[in-house]
């Protein structure tokens, strides 16, 4: 079974650039506070990174 991850966006896409927003509205996020749970994988962990300053995530 994948383990899961958390993920929380604690600061606003503004100012971020065109790839940075993409990636938040694939994680589905966009909004200040909204919380998504994604199974984790490469993948995902690569998406974190790029927008790592723009959420917090709890494993």
């Amino acid at each position: 079974m994948a383990s899961k991850v958390k993920i929380k966006q604690v600061k606003s896409k503004n100012g971020a650039n065109h790839a940075q927003r993409e990636t938040l509205r694939s994680l589905g996020l966009g909004k200040i506070n909204r919380i998504v749970e994604r199974d984790d994988s490469p993948q995902l962990r690569g998406m974190l990174h790029r927008v790592r300053h723009l959420i917090e995530v709890e494993e």
